[in-house]
């Protein structure tokens, strides 16, 4: 739980850094699947920053995704929007008013009550089924990408922040699953991350920090979190179950109402 944490104070900075960088390059095509404005915001160095942070933060989640389950590593992940809540404080002058640090507060309750409801990663190694279903996924968030980009600006941002968040998830639910050097779990979290990262650079640099930010923990937390349960075993301590869903819950719902803070300008 302490890497997860550590993973979320990293993509939470990350992001406002990105979301800088993004901004300040040279817009793209306005595609949902802009390689070029990637390669323009890579030469911003507040970019590359964050993507070194983000580099440090995957670090982390590997070792928080081999010994927790998908659903606690996922919701400390949506934490990661509270520490970006208090990154724009810190970089981009905005001031938390109340409500916000009572968001901040709930999001670290809820993940106080994961924490202490949260059991052993599953013991289920997956079927091959599975294995060849994050594959198909990873390239399906190529395809979410493509048809974002005949949308109109906020449906644009809100389709390409869940596109990059599903990327994300497919990361979560691939490193449970590799087994090797080669295989079809392996290509999935190579192909889902760099998806990811593309979809979601281009969701900072064309829309709503907002609305994608938003869109995007939906995506990363949910539904990994219900594959892990289903698939891979992943169970609370006996008899925690509720405290589990509460706290998982509040996390991810608190998390959300911190999103307009992924904006990247000053109030």
């Amino acid at each position: 739980m302490v890497a997860a944490l550590c993973a979320a104070v990293c993509f939470g900075v990350a992001s406002v850094l990105q979301a800088k960088g993004a901004r300040a390059a040279e817009p793209g095509s306005g595609s949902g699947v802009d390689t070029r404005l990637l390669a323009r915001a890579l030469a911003q160095r507040v970019y590359l920053a964050g993507l070194a942070l983000d580099a440090v933060g995957f670090g982390m989640e590997l070792v928080a995704l081999r010994r927790l389950p998908i659903y606690a590593v996922g919701a400390a992940l949506a934490a990661s929007l509270a520490v970006t809540a208090v990154a724009a404080g810190r970089l981009l002058g905005m001031r938390l008013r109340r409500a916000e640090w009572t968001a901040v507060g709930a999001v670290c309750g809820g993940l106080a009550l994961l924490g202490l409801a949260s059991g052993d990663e599953g013991a289920a190694h997956g079927s091959t089924a599975l294995r060849w279903g994050t594959l198909v996924a990873a390239g399906g968030v190529l395809l979410i990408g493509a048809a974002a980009g005949r949308l109109p600006g906020r449906a644009r941002a809100a389709v390409l922040g869940l596109g990059a968040g599903l990327g994300f998830g497919v990361v979560e639910v691939a490193v449970r699953l590799v087994d090797g050097v080669t295989g079809p779990a392996l290509y999935a979290l190579l192909l889902g991350g760099g998806a990811a990262f593309l979809l979601l650079t281009s969701a900072l640099g064309q829309g709503s920090v907002t609305t994608a930010t938003a869109a995007m923990v939906i995506g990363e937390t949910v539904a990994p979190a219900l594959v892990g349960v289903l698939a891979l075993d992943d169970r609370t301590r006996p008899g925690w179950a509720p405290v589990a869903v509460t706290g998982f819950a509040l996390a991810v719902l608190a998390a959300l109402a911190l999103t307009r803070f992924g904006e990247p300008t000053a109030a």
